[in-house]
């Protein structure tokens, strides 16, 4: 795969289908007329540079396997209703949909204007004012990146967890050790590894299975454990019963319920990572952020109401419950055996594919920001697989990142909390900046794209603005009382933690050269594909000669002796060995 750098010092990655050799650099042609989407893209500033081989039925399932409601909802339903009971789990359910599928309009308005693969940072890049577009862009792509890329350690966390489980079952008397967790934990990562080092269209077959398995999955639970749990609660207690064991007021018991709500319906923002990958991407983006939100409110209601109508002891088998996670012990109670294990693998299953789609869905995000160079080892983690076309070194990142973060898990007991914590915090404020941009400093100049808002828009911005700022101020807070050092939720500290490094590595470094995302003119990614064409030394003299006519420095060298490389104008270009 070759990379040729542009007269504005960004490189181009070509993705054709024909190649032919030139000695040892490859030169690349374009057998495809380009079609809407690409036209689109290049409006934008950027080249066509990944496979279009995604449909709206895949982003829908990317996003809404990011949104899983069995990987969201079961690890953490224990907490919830013992910090509001059952009221807190589904008045509390609906709440949170309704004002999250707020959020997920203001998003999509934008996403339909600027459908492309950095999502958020980019689009911040458009709303933003001038002189504040690099440090904006710059906290927008970190605080996504490390809401996505967290979601991964707790999505497979929570895998772990549902293990130890079984093995509680089968064996009461054995205690699966956190270390002996976080190994299994390790295990899954990476299998999540593995498979988005994959072609994308088998990333998308492997997400429309995981749509159709939590949809199956999720009715089979619904409808065997109402249908043979006995004793079920009435419905009054489903609908009334409030309890709370934190060691708060009510009131605030309450709203550090609606932790396990807002965890799971967040994430959807993927499908706008899959935008250049996604066909019709200025209505299939958009459409999938909806849907996937939409699909999981109504789909988590039926779950929440049909686990809880399966609730026959409160104190027995949540507040004592001799399982974790407690949903186990429910289950275990109502429908015996042999169908518990059916259920949890169900579960393990949708929490395996919801760790995949967040992988896919961060490393396309790392993809993009690292394109325009604003991560450590921009350089690796923009790079695509000559065989999978897939950023196999942004996969291999997030997926180390994620290993450090699970390190918490063994160091705090309610480590859990404060993942699932930093996941919803990071990802809210990185909705938060695109929004409030819109609605103040870009109202006027905004344009939106085929998806809008029309008349309602500013009314919908400005309450998903107020929802963000609340649970992001509601989740650094403790979750128990009396507070120690042992149940503190120690959110903050990884936040503020991993912000202190961004901010840092952008004042004493990055400021002076990053800009926000880079573009590229449409005549500018036109002369690229009049190079692809040339041979090496016609391409080498053709940029020497635009360069010299546009008054820019020309100290292009010869190959690279010690890399092989060829290197021009400071930028490199990879040659491909075919021998």
């Amino acid at each position: 795969m070759g990379l040729v750098p542009t007269a504005a010092g960004h490189r181009l990655q070509h993705d054709e289908s024909r190649l032919e050799s030139n000695g040892s650099v490859t030169i690349l042609e374009n057998e495809h007329a380009r079609n809407a989407d690409e036209l689109l893209l290049e409006s934008l500033g950027y080249k066509q540079e990944m496979k279009r081989d995604i449909s709206l039925v895949s982003t829908f399932a990317i996003a809404f396997g990011c949104c899983s409601i069995l990987s969201g909802l079961t690890p953490l339903w224990g907490s919830a209703m013992m910090s509001g009971g059952s009221v807190a789990v589904i008045w509390g359910w609906m709440a949170v949909s309704v004002l999250t599928f707020l959020v997920g309009l203001s998003l999509a308005e934008i996403c339909s204007a600027y459908p492309v693969t950095g999502g958020l940072y980019i689009w911040v890049s458009r709303l933003a004012p001038k002189e504040w577009v690099p440090l904006a862009c710059w906290l927008t792509g970190w605080f996504n990146w490390l809401g996505l890329t967290v979601a991964i350690t707790s999505a497979d966390l929570g895998i772990s967890q549902y293990i130890a489980s079984i093995i509680a079952i089968n064996n009461p008397d054995y205690n699966a050790s956190i270390y002996w967790q976080y190994g299994i934990f390790l295990v899954i990562l990476f299998a999540h590894g593995m498979i988005n080092s994959m072609h994308i269209k088998y990333n998308g077959i492997f997400n429309q299975v995981s749509l159709w398995w939590h949809i199956i999955g999720t009715l089979l639970i619904i409808i065997v454990a109402l249908a043979l749990t006995p004793n079920k609660p009435s419905a009054k207690w489903v609908f009334t019963y409030f309890e709370n064991d934190t060691g708060f007021p009510d009131g605030y018991a309450f709203l550090i319920g609606l932790l396990q709500s807002q965890y799971t319906l967040s994430g959807y923002d993927s499908a706008a990572h899959m935008s250049e990958e996604t066909r019709g991407a200025s209505k299939g983006a958009p459409y999938g952020i909806l849907l996937s939100i939409g699909t999981a409110s109504v789909v988590g209601l039926a779950f929440l109401l049909s686990v809880n109508f399966c609730v026959q002891d409160f104190q027995a088998q949540i507040v004592n419950a001799s399982i974790t996670p407690e949903m186990t012990q429910v289950f275990l109670d109502g429908v015996g055996y042999n169908w518990t294990i059916v259920f949890v693998t169900i579960i393990m299953g949708a929490m395996f594919f919801s760790g995949s789609a967040l992988t896919l869905g961060s490393s396309r995000m790392v993809f993009a920001f690292s394109r325009d160079g604003a991560m450590p080892f921009s350089k690796y983690l923009y790079r695509l697989n000559p065989w999978t076309l897939a950023p196999v070194y942004a996969v291999w990142g997030n997926i180390l990142f994620a290993a450090i973060v699970g390190l918490l898990f063994i160091i705090n007991d309610t480590a859990f909390s404060a993942i699932v914590s930093v996941n919803t915090i990071a990802s809210s404020l990185a909705y938060l900046i695109p929004i409030t941009l819109k609605v103040t400093v870009a109202r006027k100049k905004f344009e939106r794209g085929p998806f809008h808002l029309g008349p309602f828009s500013t009314v919908i911005n400005v309450i998903s603005i107020a929802w963000i700022l609340l649970t992001s101020a509601l989740f650094i807070c403790p979750t128990e009382a009396p507070v120690t050092a042992f149940n503190m939720n120690y959110a903050i500290v990884v936040l503020a933690f991993v912000v202190l490094l961004s901010v840092s590595y952008y004042h004493f470094r990055a400021r002076r050269w990053f800009n926000g995302p880079k573009q590229i003119s449409i005549e500018e990614q036109e002369r690229e594909q009049q190079l692809a064409a040339l041979g090496q030394d016609e391409k080498l003299k053709n940029l020497h000669s635009h360069l010299h006519d546009h008054g820019e420095a020309s100290d292009m060298t010869t190959p690279d002796s010690a890399s092989g490389d060829l290197k021009y104008n400071g930028a490199r270009v990879e040659q491909v060995d075919r021998s």
